[in-house]
């Protein structure tokens, strides 16, 4: 499990190698992903946007951003969590992720809270930090 904490709202991320959904031979590699996050805040805040920076196992960066998270921008008020799980295709047995997404306060201000960057790895293949 990877962890950032952003003014007192953490997510935690979860990913999971999908092989029924991936063909190696075709150079497509796919994982889920889990993410839950927990506002331990004393804001009510609303996920109004998410970017993603993922880079490949050759250095491939895929940059990706766009209105809350699976079609919807959920509001957390404090003590509240909101869960989801998504995916992310690769053509390298290897990857890895971060973002943030853009939470907005009742009063309308704006700030972001990081994702922890996660690797992609899949199953057997030894894995090497940079």
């Amino acid at each position: 499990m990877y962890r950032a904490k952003t003014r007192d709202i953490e997510v935690a991320v979860e990913p999971y190698y999908l092989e029924e959904q991936s063909s190696p031979e075709d150079s497509r590699y796919v994982w889920g992903y889990h993410i839950v996050i927990d506002n331990q805040s004393d804001l009510t805040v609303r996920l109004m946007q998410r970017y993603w920076h993922i880079t490949d196992q050759n250095g491939l960066v895929d940059e990706v951003e766009g209105p809350g998270v699976v079609g919807e921008q959920p509001r957390l008020m404090p003590g509240d969590s909101y869960e989801y799980s998504s995916g992310c295709p690769l053509d390298t047995p290897s990857g890895m992720m971060f973002g943030h997404y853009t939470m907005e306060t009742e009063e309308g201000e704006r700030f972001n809270v990081s994702i922890p960057a996660f690797s992609l790895d899949s199953p057997g293949l030894m894995r090497v930090l940079n």
